[in-house]
């Protein structure tokens, strides 16, 4: 809502162009203060730092642990572990899942599917060891503070053991808490 002169009388202008610039400028600002605070540059950081660790596990699972398990079970490929639903250009049998995928076979995938689980196991296991890590500190932070050893005799206030009686500066008796 803006204000103008129109002769000789002050006239409002309802049309709320004033009024939009400012909430877009303020809305702008808002935004600016949100996206730098620490907890969303903490975010943003965790969220490409959970990327990249979700290539590593991705290569860890199909490089490094599907192989094995694999010669175990007779030199088997997990990822050409797969169903044909529907033949493609050529008929089947197909050799792998990307000969099939290449002549447009419909396929469930079921060997890439095992390949997806492990890794979610794996990510899983991964942040509930994490998170574990976590709560131990948190437990530790919040422990309880240590009884005093000391206190303030109410005479001098100078500092005694807990168990004094009498004060060691001033010599004044203390009645017991």
């Amino acid at each position: 809502m803006g204000i103008f002169k129109h002769g000789s009388h002050v006239c409002r202008d309802f049309s709320g162009t004033e009024n939009r610039e400012q909430r877009r400028d303020k809305m702008l600002k808002e935004f600016k203060e949100f996206a730098m605070r620490g907890n969303v540059v903490d975010m943003a950081v965790g969220i490409i730092i959970g990327a990249a660790f979700g290539t590593i596990v991705k290569s860890l699972v199909s490089d490094i642990i599907m192989p094995p398990i694999g010669l175990l079970l007779g030199n088997i490929d997990f990822t050409n572990f797969f169903a044909v639903l529907k033949e493609g250009a050529a008929t089947g049998p197909y050799a792998s899942l990307a000969d099939a995928q290449k002549v447009g076979a419909v396929t469930i995938n079921y060997g890439l599917f095992a390949n997806t689980i492990i890794s979610f196991l794996i990510v899983a296991f991964a942040v509930f060891l994490l998170i574990r890590q976590i709560n131990k500190l948190k437990r530790q932070e919040e422990a309880p503070p240590a009884e005093p050893t000391t206190k303030d005799c109410p005479y001098c206030l100078s500092s005694i053991p807990i168990k004094a009686t009498r004060c060691a500066h001033c010599t004044s008796e203390l009645r017991a808490t």
